[in-house]
Parts: C-alpha cells; structure tokens; sequence
C-alpha cells in the first residue's frame, strides 16, 4: 500500500471517523497539505502518488472519497478516473478532479475541486 497515516480498521467504530479518503498526488507538499487539513478534521486519510498505485489501493483500501490530480505523470487523472469508473469494485467511489494551478512566480496556487461524472 502506499503512503498514508495510519487508518483503522474498516468497520471498526471511532466516534469521530467520518470517511475513508484516498489523495492521488505526484507533487508531496499537495499531498501532505491536503493529509493535514483532512486529518485534523479526524478523516482517514491515505495517499497514493501516482493513477496505477491509486487503481490498486482504491481495490483494496476501498476508500469512501478519491480527491485526484489532474496532471500526473503516466497515467493522468482523467484516465485513471476511467479506469476507476470501468471497474465494478471501484466504480461506486466518488472522485473529485483536483488541480493546483497558479500564476507562474505568484507563489500561490489555487485548489479547483471539479466533480467529473463518468
């Protein structure tokens, strides 16, 4: 499996677990931005770096929430989004497009969640 905090157990009952959330991010300072904001809110978070380690630990993990990059080195978001969608064991987890595009040299980046229907 890939990196992520460590996630309890599926079933087990924590008063403040809400969802199980899959990052899928080439880039680790978005990665673990996104870990820590997650976290603190108490979401199980893991995190897979690129769409191949996603498609796996989707099957396995079978998280509740995808939040995945679009541009991603090998298999770009909107491709492994398809595969997610074309596979009946994953096909049923919601995935959101998430991209962090800025100005070139304004130090910021801006967070875009787009909901892709497939």
């Amino acid at each position: 499996m890939g990196r992520h905090t460590k996630p309890a157990a599926r079933g087990q009952d924590h008063d403040r677990m809400t969802a199980r959330i899959l990052i899928v991010d080439d880039v680790p300072a978005n990665t673990r931005l996104l870990e820590a904001k997650l976290s603190a809110e108490y979401y199980q978070v893991a995190s897979a770096r690129d769409g191949f380690e996603a498609l796996k630990m989707a099957r396995e993990w079978q998280p509740d929430l995808i939040l995945l990059d679009v541009m991603m080195p090998g298999m770009d978001g909107f491709e492994c989004c398809r595969k997610l969608k074309d596979e009946p064991a994953t096909l049923h987890i919601p995935v959101v497009m998430v991209t962090a595009l800025g100005e070139p040299g304004s130090g910021c980046a801006v967070w875009n969640p787009a909901p892709m229907t497939f």
